[in-house]
């Protein structure tokens, strides 16, 4: 699945010439139509603080901005809504990004780090998810790779000509199993010695730390097992090192009822029914947030400028989660509507994208 690339405001006529009345009451409207969902007319606009300007006035610039690819009529009626085009504008250039007040900041640290040296990171994960769908009242999702605690043995099984079994066993009891292909009649003395080699190297790393330390060719390898154990070595270490592997990869989905709680949302639940599909379609989700891990801050799709969510319409806001060393983790994220509360959500994700890196480094 390849990315779209975020509406070029180019392809707008004109969005950035707009005079400052203008992006005044664009900005109101969309602001309107992200609390009410509703289409916003030239009346509702003129009762918020326009400076006074008459319905009149603003209805001219609202067929302005219409022409411009901003807004459209939904209908008939006066009232406009934002069109895709329009929100990324909004986004890029007129939203003004809320300030976390303590309250805020003190509550999501209080649920996320609470009792945290008693849980394994992948608890924690699970909470900062539930914390998020809790207060954007929208679906939230953490991805992180699948095997981070710390090991304590690896063993190779062989299962058939060519075929063989590489089982990890974590400090904490977890298992986790993957096929690999190995040269066919490879001995089974060739199998022991790996496994004895990768379990002596392996305690207390984790597999990341592993893969790490055992950066070297077979040629290195050589010097101390004989060559096909030094291959069944090499191999069992990539098989968990595929980037692209959807396996390799631990996704934590929360709060998916909280979208059918939505205000209008028995008008919309072919759209709902949509973004539950995208939800389901793990491998499309992991892959949308593979890009936005490798972001250097929040990145923002809105509707169809991600294919994944072409259908549904949806938004997703998304941040990388990084250990002491600026080392990327994994990514987490709110999904939702387009008429998502972008300037009180961004600094949310963000804030908390920093608390769990923090957290579980």
């Amino acid at each position: 699945m390849g990315e779209m690339k975020p509406t070029s405001l180019a392809a707008v006529s004109g969005p950035q010439g707009l005079d400052q009345r203008a992006r005044d009451i664009f900005r109101n409207l969309v602001e309107t139509y992200i609390a009410t969902g509703e289409p916003v007319g030239s009346r509702t606009l003129s009762k918020s603080n326009l400076s006074g300007l008459s319905p009149a006035s603003i209805r001219n610039v609202m067929m302005d901005l219409e022409d411009t690819g901003l807004v459209y009529a939904p209908h008939t009626s006066a009232g406009r809504l934002p069109t895709q085009a329009g929100l990324r504008f909004f986004v890029d250039a007129l939203l003004q990004l809320n300030t976390m007040d303590g309250a805020e900041r003190a509550r999501i640290e209080k649920e996320i780090a609470a009792g945290r040296q008693h849980r394994r990171p992948e608890e924690v994960l699970g909470e900062a998810s539930a914390m998020l769908s809790g207060l954007s009242q929208c679906a939230s999702l953490v991805m992180s790779p699948k095997f981070n605690a710390r090991l304590k043995h690896i063993e190779f099984v062989n299962l058939s000509p060519g075929r063989a079994l590489v089982i990890l066993v974590s400090e904490d009891g977890n298992v986790e199993n993957r096929l690999v292909d190995v040269p066919a009649g490879m001995p089974p003395a060739s199998f022991l010695r790996a496994s004895n080699y990768l379990s002596q190297l392996a305690q207390g790393r984790s597999i990341d730390e592993l893969r790490r330390h055992m950066g070297v060719e077979v040629d290195t390898l050589r010097h101390e097992l004989d060559e096909l154990s030094a291959r069944l070595v090499q191999s069992g270490l990539a098989v968990w090192s595929g980037a692209d592997d959807l396996s390799s990869r631990n996704l934590i989905v929360k709060g998916q009822s909280n979208l059918l709680e939505k205000p209008g949302a028995a008008e919309d639940l072919e759209r709902i029914r949509r973004l539950f599909d995208d939800i389901e379609n793990k491998r499309g989700l992991v892959e949308v947030l593979g890009l936005a891990e490798k972001a250097e801050g929040v990145r923002i799709y809105i509707g169809s400028e991600n294919r994944l969510f072409s259908m549904s319409g949806s938004s997703l806001i998304a941040a990388p989660f990084r250990d002491k060393d600026e080392k990327i983790m994994g990514v987490l994220g709110v999904i939702g509507p387009t008429r998502l509360n972008y300037a009180r959500i961004i600094p949310m994700v963000e804030y908390t994208a920093k608390l769990v890196g923090r957290l579980i480094s």
